[in-house]
């Protein structure tokens, strides 16, 4: 996988340096992510999210939940301008950014949707062959999230970090109740820093309980 990010790199660095550029120059507008600083945010963030590149499908639908300011998805959409890309996100103004930079960057294949993961779900159900978060929940919540958008023999992607071990035990043997697999871990390691993808297969369409009533996932958990 190190020869494969290492060829995307080669071929989109300056696109993706650009990237960080806009994402950085949104400082004092809205707070699209933590660091402003377009070195840190290429270092910490971006490169990240260009490692699982490898790990999308080779064609179709993808979308990224919680996008906040295009990452990975905006990444993902750089590198695989054969995929189409939806950002989704439950805060208007950074849906309105996000329009923005996909525009400031030339990107055909993206599109931006305002609402909260489990309303969106509802109207776009088991459409996506990849759904992907970073930062945005726990894993048994984004699972919950997550899995009612993607299409059977479709994947599920999150990035975790050192707790994913922790996240992952209440959860084990319960995966099937969401009509997935058990999940596959790929580490990524760079300058010290420890991350993993964590990977899911959908095995079957999912009950039709979810997703249930805003809210309810962080309130009532599925897998208790």
């Amino acid at each position: 996988m190190d020869q494969a990010v290492s060829r995307l790199l080669s071929r989109h660095e300056d696109a993706l340096r650009h990237y960080g550029e806009l994402l950085a120059s949104y400082k004092g507008r809205i707070r699209l992510t933590g660091p402003t600083d377009p070195e840190i945010l290429w270092k910490e963030h971006i490169l990240d999210c260009l490692a699982s590149v490898p790990l999308l499908p080779s064609e179709g639908k993808i979308i990224d939940v919680g996008s906040g300011g295009g990452l990975p998805g905006l990444v993902w959409a750089l590198c695989r301008p054969d995929l189409e890309v939806v950002l989704l996100d439950s805060v208007r103004k950074k849906c309105g950014a996000l329009a923005a930079l996909a525009a400031d960057l030339g990107l055909a294949n993206v599109a931006v949707a305002w609402s909260r993961a489990e309303d969106y779900a509802r109207t776009n159900r088991e459409v996506f062959d990849l759904a992907g978060c970073r930062a945005l929940a726990s894993a048994g919540i984004l699972l919950e999230y997550l899995s009612p958008l993607v299409r059977t023999g479709g994947t599920i992607l999150a990035f975790k970090g050192p707790s994913w071990h922790d996240e992952a035990a209440p959860l084990e043997g319960k995966w099937a109740r969401l009509r997935l697999s058990a999940p596959r871990l790929i580490p990524c390691e760079r300058d010290e820093k420890k991350l993993f993808f964590v990977l899911w297969k959908k095995t079957a369409p999912c009950p039709a309980s979810f997703p249930r009533k805003t809210g309810e996932a962080e309130k009532s958990f599925w897998w208790r």
